[in-house]
């Protein structure tokens, strides 16, 4: 897992897997992911990171149901 924040747009990504991306799909306001072919997550883009620093947190532990 890779994650990479840009300060300039409070933008967060977290790259799961290195597979081709065939959709984005828009999971909230600021929050996107990025499907392969076969449905797995690949990657998420979080905008406005600061404020959503509690999703990024539950993410990065590990808790997602």
């Amino acid at each position: 897992m890779k994650v990479k924040y840009f300060e300039d747009t409070d933008t967060a990504y977290v790259e799961l897997l290195g597979n081709p991306v065939v959709e984005t799909r828009e999971i909230s306001e600021n929050i996107y992911i990025d499907i392969d072919e076969k449905g797995n997550l690949v990657s998420m883009t979080i905008e406005h990171a600061k404020e959503n620093a509690e999703i990024m947190g539950v993410f990065l532990s590990g808790n997602i149901s």
